[in-house]
């Protein structure tokens, strides 16, 4: 009895396992030293559908570069400090509120600080929001970070 139920978890561990999503073998890290997500990735149904692109993220002073790539925009958006990092093939990292000495250009390495968290947006203070674009439409960023796990249901008892 007790090996037939662990072939059965076998098989279901062996199902549940995720299909192999190539942006999760990119070695990116997280842009906050300790991780707390204070708000999950939600996809909108469309374009222009509610939702939230990104992970809002509980976080210390500095804000470090997910990846290589090279600064696009450091300033204010509707009243708040964004940095933009493009790290080429198409994938644009947002981070917000952080405030940054960084010239538009600047190349930053995988893990360098970047700027330090401000206050302002949506986020509640000491939070910063992470968003990642793949060829302008926005991914969630834990598939960078060695990807999203898929939910399965187990048998009980």
């Amino acid at each position: 009895m007790i090996s037939a139920t662990l072939r059965s978890l076998a098989l279901v561990m062996t199902l549940a396992l995720p299909a192999s999503d190539p942006l999760a073998a990119l070695g990116w890290v997280w842009p906050v030293e300790r991780v707390q997500i204070v708000r999950p990735y939600e996809a909108p149904a469309h374009a222009y559908g509610p939702g939230h692109r990104g992970v809002d993220l509980a976080s210390g002073e500095v804000v470090r570069s997910p990846a290589d790539g090279h600064v696009a925009f450091a300033g204010s958006v509707a009243g708040r400090p964004v940095v933009t990092i493009d790290h080429g093939g198409g994938l644009v990292t947002t981070l917000e509120p952080v405030v940054s000495d960084l010239a538009v250009g600047a190349v930053v390495a995988r893990a360098a600080p970047i700027g330090w968290l401000d206050g302002g947006g949506h986020t509640a203070p000491g939070v910063v929001h992470f968003g990642v674009r793949l060829n302008g439409e926005y991914v969630n960023p834990l598939r960078l970070l060695g990807g999203v796990p898929r939910a399965i249901l187990l048998p009980c008892c």
